[in-house]
């Protein structure tokens, strides 16, 4: 491994859970301003699907404050 991201990697190893957290969704976003034409379409399939599933009684809803309570209990 290149030893400027072994460097990186130890800083940011360094940082609290919601500092990398956060470094970590601005990496992602990074990522996701590719140009992909198929991206948005392939997005929209796939909530058709899943809203499908949902309403056949094949899978199960949660609600949002369960959602975002588990998700900022693993960033504290």
């Amino acid at each position: 491994m290149n030893v400027d991201i072994k460097k990186i990697e130890e800083e940011v190893f360094s940082l609290s859970s919601r500092e990398r957290a956060r470094l970590a969704m601005d990496l992602i976003k990074s990522l996701d301003n590719c140009d992909d034409a198929n991206a948005e379409a392939l997005w929209l399939q796939e909530a058709e699907r899943r809203y499908q599933e949902y309403r056949e009684g094949n899978s199960q809803g949660r609600s949002a404050d369960d959602v975002f309570r588990e998700a900022f209990a693993k960033v504290r």
